[in-house]
């Protein structure tokens, strides 16, 4: 077989002089007698050539190359099925100019596995242009145009024109036997973008707290989903570290620790030493002057100065860490201080682009659209956060040179962000046709009151207390199921951190990230429904089948290659094209954000696969011995798909499974 693409632009070149005969040949045909039959028809075969062209030249640039080999990638079944019925339904109807497509997974199994529904929408169309047609005959010219596939076994016409496709059981089995022999693969990669999400971004000098877990918590899921994908991903803890703040911090670490310069200060306490500068800064007139002149000396780069904010900035810094070791987190610090000279380098783009305006003092730029400006240059001279921000877009645009640039910010800064996104449009800074730039929004944690989560004093629940009271209670749970009996010491603590952090993470993921979601250790510990504590024992339970069944994992190799996965029961079959759905659920993480849709994945899995073990017998044993019989290998194989694909959505969500619980 040759090169595909010489192939291809052959065929197109042939394609386009074919087209440029028949177009001299309709225009030669002057005379209306008894041509307009041979007229039509050429329209109509034009039209066809045209449409195959835009195939062969989209089948051309989407032939990029992808970090993972083709045979080993998994395939999204929809995609797949959109590409067949993409060419089915722009053959059938050439004269709509951008048919809809529409395929979804069957939501009934007895109508068959996918659905395509765009069959009335074309109709609707075609009416709108004077032509009345019934959607079920459009229904059958788009099954008569389906090209040679090797996914669809066969379909049907139901309803108003819904077409029920069922796939090949075959096609499906191929599939997990790939998946089964390749370990679970990113599905092909269209093209590697850089991908920058800015997410956590806590204050210096003050503790994290339950505001910062769902920044925190979202944005290393989605940068683990566009890793997996085979992305470029810069991970960016965008942090407090500059400002008016730092000055009062450092005169009362002058006070507190005059020898700060030779002695490290033994600043235990981080947040106790802020409320005491700030009730100083508060209360103290000659402080507050001092404080502003410690603010000037910093922005002036003095040595001693920049000494005693690194210092500050270095507490923090453990602190946090503790924080991400805890969560899994890895992030790269480049706080508000990074861009302080860049801010200049904005302020004099917009001036000499002209687009600031003075209002008492105060340097304004105005965008079209939106109902408040940015304050760029405020009327001391100083900048703000919006300067900041728009410096910090600049960089991760021109710099950095980002396709994707995702704001992983509460939703309380939407409008905020929707103001610098249009203003670094009018500015030139990027198109978003070409450039992906995004506030990925979130609602706040509640505590069961549904009032903002809070301690019974009435102050913000620290994080790292927050963690710890969760190793305490997963303890607690394992003690209650009496794992403590089963399991190593070792085991055990292993068990405790999965549970308490992946409990954690997953209570907060399972919801939309739009809403906000009431915090519950109880309900978040419930083995019960839609929980992490739920999935993670279901996961030990099927990776323990293969173990107590004494079949051991080159084995289990050795029957990925040699045994046909059977699908002949309704079970196997539901469970096989669940297993398969997961590139399908990717994709859409991706277009969305939204990671809820991954949770609501994995429990439905589970529930699936509890259904085919109820069912289906993977090893039979003799009921007096318990001796093992009989071992149906392609049920095992069944199980360890399910357990891949299962381990690899917790490591997207961040959450660690262990082999014992």
């Amino acid at each position: 077989m040759g090169d595909p693409v010489t192939e291809y632009t052959a065929r197109l070149q042939q394609q386009e002089r074919e087209i440029r005969s028949l177009s001299a040949e309709i225009q030669s045909l002057r005379k209306p007698a008894g041509v307009t039959t041979r007229l039509d028809e050429l329209r109509d075969e034009n039209s066809r050539l045209k449409y195959r062209i835009n195939v062969l030249k989209r089948s051309l640039q989407e032939a990029p190359p992808s970090s993972t080999p083709l045979s080993k990638a998994m395939l999204n079944i929809n995609q797949r099925l959109q590409d067949v019925f993409g060419d089915a339904i722009r053959a059938a109807c050439p004269e709509l100019d951008q048919p809809p497509l529409s395929v979804t997974p069957n939501q009934q199994a007895k109508f068959g596995d996918y659905q395509c529904n765009s069959a009335m929408a074309m109709a609707q169309m075609l009416k709108m242009k004077g032509i009345k047609v019934n959607p079920r005959e459009i229904a059958e010219k788009i099954i008569e145009n389906l090209p040679d596939n090797e996914l669809i076994q066969k379909t049907e016409i139901a309803g108003p024109g819904f077409i029920n496709v069922h796939l090949k059981k075959t096609f499906v089995s191929k599939l997990l036997s790939s998946l089964l022999m390749n370990g679970v693969q990113p599905p092909p990669l269209a093209s590697r973008k850089k991908v920058v999400v800015d997410f956590s971004s806590p204050n210096i000098a003050k503790e994290m707290h339950v505001g910062h877990l769902r920044s925190t918590i979202i944005g290393e899921s989605m940068c683990r989903l566009f890793e997996f994908l085979g992305h470029d991903v810069l991970r960016l803890n965008h942090v407090g570290d500059w400002g008016t703040q730092f000055g009062m911090l450092i005169a009362h670490l002058q006070d507190k620790f005059p020898n700060y310069l030779s002695e490290s200060p033994p600043i235990g306490d981080l947040q106790a030493f802020y409320k005491e500068s700030k009730q100083r800064f508060d209360e103290d007139e000659n402080f507050k002057k001092r404080a502003y002149q410690c603010v000037v000396k910093l922005q002036s780069k003095d040595p001693d100065f920049i000494k005693g904010w690194n210092l500050i900035c270095d507490v923090s810094r453990k602190e946090f860490q503790k924080v991400y070791e805890c969560l899994d987190v890895s992030i790269v610090e480049r706080g508000e201080s990074f861009y302080q000279e860049l801010m200049m380098e904005v302020v004099k783009e917009l001036e000499d682009k002209g687009l600031l305006q003075n209002e008492d003092g105060r340097q304004l730029l105005f965008v079209p659209g939106q109902s408040i400006p940015l304050t760029v240059v405020k009327s001391d001279g100083g900048y703000t956060y919006d300067t900041s921000d728009l410096a910090a877009l600049r960089q991760r645009l021109h710099d950095e040179k980002a396709d994707i640039i995702i704001y992983v910010v509460d939703s309380g800064q939407g409008t905020h962000f929707q103001v610098v996104f249009a203003a670094a449009q009018m500015i030139g800074w990027y198109d978003p046709q070409v450039t992906r730039v995004e506030h990925a929004g979130f609602g706040v944690v509640l505590g069961e009151d549904k009032k903002k989560f809070k301690t019974r004093s009435g102050e913000t629940v620290r994080l790292r207390d927050l963690l710890e009271e969760g190793l305490r209670r997963s303890m607690d749970k394992l003690k209650e199921k009496e794992r403590d009996k089963v399991l190593t010491p070792e085991e055990l603590l292993k068990a405790q951190r999965s549970v308490a952090f992946g409990c954690i993470k997953y209570a907060d993921l399972s919801h939309n990230r739009i809403n906000d979601y009431v915090f519950s250790f109880d309900k978040m510990l419930d083995d019960r429904g839609n929980t992490a504590a739920y999935l993670l024992y279901a996961f030990t339970r099927i990776r323990s089948i293969a173990r107590l069944a004494k079949v051991d994992e080159a084995a289990l190799r050795k029957a990925a290659e040699t045994t046909e996965v059977l699908l002949e029961h309704d079970k196997e079959w539901k469970l096989g094209k669940c297993i398969l759905r997961f590139p399908e659920i990717l994709h859409k993480m991706v277009d969305d954000l939204l990671l809820h849709t991954l949770c609501d994945y994995l429990y439905e899995l589970a529930t699936t696969f509890t259904e085919f073990y109820d069912s289906c017998y993977c090893v039979e044993k003799d009921r007096q011995t318990g001796e093992v019989v009989k071992i149906n290998m392609w049920r095992l194989l069944l199980c360890e798909a399910t357990a891949a694909v299962m381990a690899k959505g917790f490591d997207i969500l961040g959450i660690n499974p262990v082999s014992r619980m």
